[in-house]
C-alpha cells in the first residue's frame, strides 16, 4: 500500500514537471520570436535614420559627415540581413540588398562631392520604410 502512494506522489511530480516544462516552451518561443521582430526593427530604424542623416549632412555641403553616417547605415543593414537570412525572409533580405547597393552608390557619389548622392540615399531611405512597414505587418 505504502508503495503505491511513494509510486502515486512520483507519477504526479513527473506529470506536473513535464507540464510545466511543456509551457514554459511555449510561452518561450513566442517571446523569442517577439524579441527578434523587435531587434529586427530597430536595426532597420536605426540603418533608415543614419541614412536620412546622411541626407541631411550633403544638403549641408557636408559630405564628410554624409559618408560616416552611410557607413554606420551599411553596417547596420549588414546585420539586418543576416537577421532577415536567418528568419528564412528572402523578399525581406534581398530589399535589403538593394538599400545597400544604392547606400554604396551614395557614398561613392559623396566621395566624390556629387549632390546627386542625396537623391540615392533617398532611394535607400525608402525602400528601407517599405521593408520596416512590411516587417510590422508580421
Amino acid at each position: 500500500m505504502r508503495m503505491k502512494l511513494i509510486f502515486g506522489i512520483l507519477v504526479a511530480v513527473m506529470v506536473a514537471l513535464f507540464a510545466g516544462w511543456a509551457w514554459g516552451t511555449w510561452s518561450h518561443s513566442d517571446t523569442a520570436s517577439a524579441l527578434q521582430t523587435a531587434e529586427l526593427r530597430s536595426e532597420l530604424i536605426g540603418a533608415r535614420a543614419a541614412t536620412l542623416d546622411a541626407r541631411v549632412a550633403i544638403y549641408s555641403v557636408n559630405f564628410g559627415e554624409a559618408s560616416a553616417h552611410l557607413e554606420n547605415a551599411r553596417g547596420v543593414l549588414r546585420r539586418a540581413e543576416d537577421r532577415l537570412k536567418g528568419l528564412g525572409r528572402a523578399d525581406a533580405a534581398a530589399q535589403v540588398a538593394t538599400a545597400l547597393a544604392a547606400i554604396d552608390d551614395a557614398q561613392r557619389m559623396a566621395g566624390k562631392l556629387d549632390q546627386n548622392a542625396n537623391t540615392r540615399a533617398g532611394d535607400a531611405a525608402r525602400v528601407l520604410a517599405d521593408v520596416i512597414q512590411g516587417t510590422a505587418q508580421r
